[in-house]
């Protein structure tokens, strides 16, 4: 309950570039160690001096911090998550303002992590640190979870998820990011939708491995190394997997005909009533649209060879994928073998995570998170959708029955390229936003 009014703090945008200064790149930790994370875990009670003396605070390994604030019920608690972390910066890159000063101008802040995730960060802290001022205790127990290494696999936040577990805490919601408040969701949807993640996309990398025949290459044998790698790479194109339209799709296309006017009317509401047909329109599409719909294949790296005029006795490719939901892991790459077709080519699973179930869309859970949208961003249509890149969030999705993943910040197009891009930076207005859609959860939960 709240005790006074809430007088959000000022100076939310100076505490976010104080953040952002702190260059916690986690896939640089062998160049730059522990000490940048040291410093940030280090600022964040001057920061929040009201979160760090009346939240219970635990360090899970080296890069995880776990709050809890205890409410006024043992009921199942809630689960705000983030990370801090961030990607490396190119060097080359043109950058308006250098990406690690963290500089406010002309209402934004700007700089590596302004939006993935310190951003998300800073409203959840200042959302918890003005209903603390203010004398509120949440009617359940909070768990703040924040990593330090998302960026580079999430192994803080699996160990977070993973004490929880074996502590019995099974939460009744968790949130981390993934979706946003976007413009033009569609085309010829009109208008803003807060797109809320109810599902998440596995992650498989595998690494196909040919050997041959070395030797100078001025007399190549008919299938080399490098050649057989190349077809198998080649043979798994779009098409290697089906097309499928999730439930929570179908859901959003039919909301979002409510939106539209005229034949797109038409056209949405008939695409949410058949999902076979939905799931070719999508594929047909191409990028972001076919990747809702089915598991992408995508070749990120190839090795081979010491000189230009050798022929190499081994070459390799590795591909990305990301797995639709309904799909495992062991069929994926029993899929791809079919396909390959070539017991010369090695396949090598390096890492793989199952996709996640869809969490509920029409219980009360779904419908806090809406009603919160409400309060922060009122023009804006929830609506479900599957988040495509890996968060910290799966890690929970095998024992907590509603994962969400969400950023109640406004995202447009242009400013979703900046992420893990150049110019990264978020709306002062928007830190308020955020912080106001947090605080509208916390108040009201059951």
């Amino acid at each position: 309950m709240t005790t006074a009014p809430v007088t959000p703090r000022p100076g939310a945008d100076e505490r976010l570039a104080r953040l952002i200064r702190i260059p916690t790149v986690s896939a640089e930790m062998e160049e730059r160690g522990l000490a940048p994370f040291d410093e940030l875990v280090d600022l964040l009670p001057e920061l929040y001096p009201l979160v760090h003396a009346h939240l219970d605070r635990e360090r899970i390994t080296d890069l995880g911090l776990l709050y809890r604030w205890r409410g006024r019920s043992d009921e199942a608690p809630l689960v705000l998550m983030a990370h801090y972390d961030v990607v490396p910066v190119d060097e080359s890159d043109a950058w308006t303002y250098p990406p690690f000063e963290g500089r406010v101008a002309d209402g934004w802040v700007h700089g590596r992590g302004a939006l993935d995730d310190k951003g998300p960060l800073v409203v959840v802290l200042e959302a918890v640190e003005n209903l603390l001022a203010a004398g509120f205790t949440p009617a359940r127990d909070v768990y703040l979870s924040f990593g330090g290494n998302e960026e580079s696999h999430g192994a803080a936040a699996a160990a977070i998820a993973t004490t929880l577990r074996d502590r019995r805490v099974i939460p009744w919601l968790v949130l981390d990011e993934g979706g946003a408040v976007t413009d033009s969701p569609l085309p010829l949807v009109p208008g803003s939708a807060a797109m809320i993640g109810v599902g998440e996309k596995g992650v498989l990398t595998l690494r196909l491995t040919a050997r041959g025949e070395g030797g100078h290459a001025s007399a190549p044998p008919t299938t080399t190394a490098v050649r057989r790698v190349a077809r198998a790479v080649e043979r798994l194109g779009p098409r290697t997997f089906p097309a499928r339209t999730p439930v929570a799709i179908s859901r959003m296309l039919r909301l979002f005909s409510d939106r539209a006017t005229g034949p797109a009317r038409t056209a949405l509401r008939a695409l949410a009533a058949a999902p076979p047909v939905s799931a070719q329109t999508f594929a047909a599409m191409g990028g972001e649209a076919a990747a809702i719909v089915r598991t992408t294949v995508a070749p990120t790296m190839l090795s081979g060879g010491t000189a230009a005029n050798v022929l190499p006795s081994q070459a390799s490719a590795t591909v990305n994928l990301r797995i639709a939901l309904g799909e495992t892991v062991a069929g994926t790459v029993e899929r791809v073998r079919r396909r390959v077709d070539d017991r010369q080519v090695q396949i090598e699973v390096v890492e793989g995570s199952e996709p996640s179930p869809e969490s509920p869309v029409d219980d009360e859970r779904f419908a806090l998170l809406a009603a919160c949208v409400g309060v922060s961003h009122p023009d804006a249509l929830p609506a479900p959708y599957i988040t495509m890149q890996a968060t910290d969030a799966r890690h929970f999705h095998r024992f907590a029955p509603a994962v969400y993943r969400f950023a109640p910040l406004a995202m447009s197009a242009e400013l979703r390229a900046t992420i893990h891009g150049v110019d990264e930076r978020v709306e002062v207005a928007e830190l308020g936003r955020g912080e106001r859609f947090h605080r509208a959860l916390l108040e009201r939960l059951p």
